[in-house]
C-alpha cells in the first residue's frame, strides 16, 4: 500500500495505471474511519482492479470553525486498518497541497438545480458548495471509474450524482447501505465525541424512526414528521434540529409516501448527528 500525500505523486502513479488498463475505485473520506468506510473499502476492492482512498478534513465545506477544530483525525490508525484491508493507495493531503490561500477564501460556486435548498443546505450555508468543491478535485485527480458514498448523507448523494452529470464526469457513483452500531446508531466519524452514556441515548433517534415506519399506514406525512420529532425531543439530551420527509430523487417535501425518504438531523449535547430510514409504499 502506498500513502501519497502531493497531488504530483498521485497523478503520476493514476497516469501509470491507467496506461497499464487498470480500473480505478475511489472512496473519499475525511479520517476517523469506522467500519461504515471500510464497508466501502470492501465494496470498492471487490469491483476495481485498483482501490484508491483519500483522507482530508476538508475545510471550506465546514460552516463552523469549531466543528472543523474538533473534527476527530486518527491518520496512523486509518492507514493501518486501511492498509489491513488491502487498499492499494491512501491520498492524504495538506490544506496547502488542496488549495490555493484565493480558493479557501472564496467560496465555490455550483448551480446545485435546487438540491441544496433543502435540508442541509439552509442548515449549513457553504456546506454543499465545499463538498462539491473538493470531490471534482479528487475526481480530477484520481480520475476513478467508481466512486463509493454511504447514504447515511443521502442529500451528498443525490448532491454528487448532480455535479457528475453537470461537470460531465465518467465516474459512475455507487450508493452504499448505511452501516449500524449493534445499538441501531448509524455509524459516523462523529461518533467518537460522544460518551458512552450519550451514545445510549443517541440510539433512540434510529430507535423512533424505524417506529415511525408503523405509522404510514394510517398516518399523513406531516403527522409522521410531528410525531418523530416530539418523540425524540422527549429524550433527554436530544434536539431535532430538521426532520424532513422527502421525494428520493428531487429531495422536494413529499405529498405522498410513495418513493419517500425521511431524513434527520438531531444534537446530541454538542454533537450534530444525522441519519435517514426509507419508507415503503402504503396502502392507505
Amino acid at each position: 500500500m502506498k500513502l501519497l500525500t502531493t497531488t504530483k505523486e498521485l497523478t503520476a502513479d493514476i497516469s501509470a495505471l491507467k496506461t497499464l488498463g487498470k480500473t480505478i475505485g475511489f472512496v473519499p473520506t475525511m479520517g476517523a474511519l469506522h467500519d461504515g468506510h471500510f464497508s466501502l473499502v470492501r465494496k470498492c476492492k471487490s469491483e476495481n482492479d485498483i482501490c484508491v482512498v483519500s483522507i482530508f478534513v476538508n475545510p471550506t465545506q465546514f460552516n463552523n470553525p469549531n466543528d472543523l477544530s474538533t473534527y476527530p483525525r486518527t491518520l496512523e490508525q486509518d492507514t493501518k486498518k486501511l492498509a489491513e484491508l488491502g487498499c492499494d493507495m491512501i491520498f492524504a493531503p495538506s490544506t496547502e497541497e488542496m488549495y490555493t490561500t484565493e480558493e479557501t477564501n472564496n467560496q465555490f460556486s455550483f448551480n446545485f438545480g435546487g438540491l441544496d435548498q433543502v435540508m442541509e443546505g439552509p442548515n449549513r450555508p457553504g456546506h454543499f458548495n465545499g463538498v462539491v468543491q473538493i470531490v471534482s478535485k479528487l475526481f480530477d485527480l484520481v480520475q476513478p471509474l467508481r466512486a463509493y458514498f454511504g447514504e447515511k448523507d443521502f442529500q451528498q448523494v443525490a448532491i454528487i450524482k448532480h455535479m457528475v452529470k453537470v461537470m460531465g464526469y465518467d465516474t459512475i457513483i455507487i450508493p452504499c447501505p448505511i452501516v449500524r452500531e449493534a445499538s441501531g446508531l448509524a455509524m459516523s466519524s462523529r461518533n467518537q465525541l460522544l460518551s458512552p452514556e450519550q451514545k445510549v441515548t443517541a440510539a433512540q433517534i434510529s430507535h423512533i424512526l424505524f417506529e415511525s415506519r408503523q405509522l404510514i399506514q394510517c398516518q399523513s406525512i406531516p403527522q409522521v414528521q410531528s410525531w418523530v420529532i416530539e418523540q425524540i425531543n422527549r429524550v433527554d439530551g436530544l434536539q431535532v434540529e430538521y426532520f424532513e420527509i422527502v421525494d428520493r430523487d428531487t429531495l422536494q417535501p413529499a405529498t405522498t409516501w410513495n418513493n419517500t425518504i425521511g431524513c434527520i438531523t438531531v444534537h446530541c449535547g454538542s454533537v450534530r448527528l444525522i441519519d435517514n430510514i426509507t419508507y415503503q409504499t402504503s396502502n392507505c
